[in-house]
């Protein structure tokens, strides 16, 4: 299958700088244990096959169903099926989503048990849905995206005012999380179909960007909503690195495959039923069409599970450890360093930065090219994870004192940017969130909290997603503004020429 095929490879030379960087840390500044190592290198052939059977799965069933089911709503031209089915498509959507399963499982851990795994992601995916269906509504009446967003900030940041800084990491970690390989494709293909709606092809345009901004958000106001409604916000948290040499090699795989199976059935029950909704009230697909989408979620299936045991059978393990030595040390230099490597390495191992960049360069026709994206989301993500490395390192330094004036500086920016590239920063920041992120960085990040003197882990450990989250938000919305400045100059210059043509 030559889909297969492309997908081990472009995930290969993915994955492949983080084993690369694990390697020359190990021999260099943070060496682990042989059987550690050995576990990662096995977790890393099983995200590599995961995530590509899991695509295939994606691009063979879940993709295709979300544009006929875009393009069928946009056919409909009926407000009130948007919402039915962006309440419904959200939650189901939201709820398959690795990247969440992962961060929900590790909240679970790590709160010994008071918040449950799959009571957060019900929380997060019913928020999802809602704001999903809001983005519908905003296309639909054609509400600008900024001003859609100078309520819907405020309002967060008003929440965020009375909620824990625990809740307060978690929910903002939860928004990043839930839009990953499974959502970020689904959700844009919706938003290209309900923007269909405009014959403005400038309006459609821009209307093809930013639902996966407004989707994330309900996670974050959703969370901070429980926390507000808990009666118990006091958690005595422990992170643990395995340190039991006696393990024999594959025995973290097998302790952990009930588990991943349980997340990846829980996944292909919620794609069955999206189907079986969309099959019954919208798209009638023919019989052909309707078990290649059942083959691809099967595939999904597949993919997951062996993703799942991956990542907690060897790689979180191993990124644990590592960010716990480096932070142990005397000197911090190497772990911010490192730590800025790490981000930008693993941005690019992330398949939803490539379907947003490839959309991008799509829409605008070749205008905005995928490099000029990628470049200043590989910085944005570095700098996220360098500054949430200084949080821990520096007493005092909270979370909100980087996402209040960093979305602050969003907002301000909305104004002076062109309005097209306000939507590609804003769902660049749900994109930059996806499984790799919230996996190796993540545990990276959990082990540097434990090897700091001091250090939260509930408030410190959490807020990388976070801030991965805004980080290309603010450097996507300045690539924005020198595009703005560099069409100024040329069109100054154009006009220059003809004048003096016409003077000559």
């Amino acid at each position: 299958m030559n889909i297969l095929k492309e997908n081990i490879r472009n995930n290969t030379m993915a994955v492949l700088p983080i084993t690369i960087f694990v390697t020359i840390l190990h021999f260099t500044f943070a060496p682990v244990e042989t059987n550690d190592l050995l576990r990662f290198f096995i977790g890393s052939v099983l995200i590599i096959f995961g995530l590509s059977i899991f695509l295939v799965g994606a691009e063979i069933g879940v993709i295709p169903l979300g544009s006929q089911t875009g393009a069928s709503l946009a056919k409909s031209n009926s407000l009130k099926l948007v919402i039915i089915f962006g309440i419904i498509l959200g939650f189901f959507i939201s709820v398959s989503e690795p990247s969440l399963v992962v961060l929900a499982e590790q909240v679970q851990s790590i709160t010994s048990g008071k918040i449950h795994w799959l009571f957060l992601m019900i929380v997060v995916a019913g928020g999802l849905s809602i704001m999903v269906s809001l983005g519908f509504m905003r296309i639909f009446y054609k509400v600008p995206l900024y001003k859609f967003f100078l309520v819907l900030y405020p309002f967060i940041a008003l929440l965020s005012l009375f909620s824990s800084k625990e809740y307060l990491a978690i929910a903002f970690d939860a928004s990043g999380a839930t839009t990953g390989v499974i959502s970020i494709p689904f959700i844009m293909a919706l938003s290209s179909g309900i923007s269909a709606l405009k014959k403005d092809g400038k309006d459609s345009e821009k209307d093809s960007f930013g639902l996966v901004a407004i989707a994330s958000s309900g996670a974050i106001i959703s969370v901070l909503i429980l926390g507000l409604f808990s009666s118990d916000n006091n958690f005595n948290t422990e992170i643990t690195v395995s340190e039991d040499i006696n393990q024999s090699l594959l025995s973290p795989f097998a302790n952990i495959f009930k588990s991943s199976l349980v997340s990846s059935l829980i996944a292909l029950v919620a794609l069955s039923i999206i189907l079986t909704i969309l099959q019954s009230f919208l798209l009638k697909l023919n019989k052909r069409m309707f078990f290649r989408t059942i083959k691809g979620f099967i595939y999904t299936f597949l993919g997951m599970l062996l993703f799942l045991m991956g990542v907690n059978g060897g790689f979180m393990e191993v990124g644990m450890q590592i960010g716990k030595k480096l932070a142990e040390a005397d000197n911090v230099i190497p772990l911010i360093i490192f730590s800025f490597i790490l981000g930008v390495v693993t941005i690019l191992a992330e398949p939803a930065v490539y379907i947003l960049t490839n959309q991008v360069e799509d829409v605008t026709s070749g205008y905005v090219k995928k490099i000029e994206v990628l470049i200043p989301l590989t910085i944005g993500v570095g700098m996220a994870v360098v500054l949430s490395i200084v949080r821990m390192l520096i007493p005092g330094l909270q979370l909100w004192h980087y996402l209040l004036p960093g979305y602050a500086i969003c907002l301000i920016l909305m104004f002076i940017v062109p309005k097209l590239f306000v939507g590609i920063a804003f769902d660049s920041g749900g994109v930059a969130t996806g499984p790799m992120t919230t996996t190796f960085i993540f545990a990276f990040t959990q082990g540097a909290v434990q090897g700091t003197p001091n250090a939260d882990i509930m408030a410190d450990g959490f807020g990388l997603i976070a801030m991965i989250a805004l980080m290309p938000i603010i450097t996507l919305q300045i690539l924005g503004l020198i595009v703005k400045i560099k069409s100024a100059k040329k069109e100054k210059m154009n006009k220059k020429s003809i004048k003096e043509g016409e003077n000559g």
